[in-house]
């Protein structure tokens, strides 16, 4: 019988309040529902602990163990997890509705380089005044930007108008 263990405050030892639990051995034997009394001179005999590690069942269930090694394995554990996690940024590609041909290239190559780096890229035109009334020319700078990246990424989030901000969001493609 596999246990998965919940929380991270265990109760050890002398700490069990329980009359009888339901205990499993060092080697994952089952011991059956036995006197805590009992259980715990089992776990002292081989110089082990006794871990509730399930509070919530009927009858709750402890394991012998040793206790400090178990917990050094779990912070082992969290740590490769958290090694092998990718986080996630979203960079920021600002351009404005009278942007010249070459400096969309200049951006578009620095959006090019966050994409391959595995970032988010949110590219924003801004409007100032009267230019919002001209939303078409954002969204035509916003699709030539997008075109010239099509190999490198995927649109996320098509182009929108929010405020006097029109923002595309591009992901980078998956391999």
């Amino acid at each position: 019988m596999e246990v998965k263990i919940i929380s991270k405050d265990f109760l050890l030892n002398e700490e069990i309040r329980e009359k009888e639990v339901r205990v499993i051995g060092s080697e994952n034997e089952q011991l059956g529902v036995i006197l805590t009394k009992e259980a715990l001179r089992i776990a002292e005999e081989k110089e082990l602990d006794l871990v509730l590690i399930a509070p919530t069942a009927n009858p709750p269930v402890c394991k012998i163990m040793d206790y400090g090694k178990f917990l050094y394995e779990q912070s082992k554990k969290e740590k490769e997890a958290r090694k092998n996690q990718k986080i996630v940024t979203i960079k920021e590609v600002r351009l404005s509705p009278t942007i010249e041909e070459h400096d969309v290239t200049i951006k578009a190559n620095n959006a090019r380089k966050f994409l391959i780096d595995g970032d988010k890229v949110k590219v924003t035109v801004r409007f100032r005044g009267r230019e919002a009334d001209y939303s078409h020319v954002g969204h035509g700078i916003l699709n030539s930007f997008s075109s010239r990246l099509e190999d490198v990424c995927v649109i996320e989030k098509p182009a929108k108008l929010e405020g006097r901000n029109m923002i595309l969001i591009l992901a980078p493609k998956r391999a």
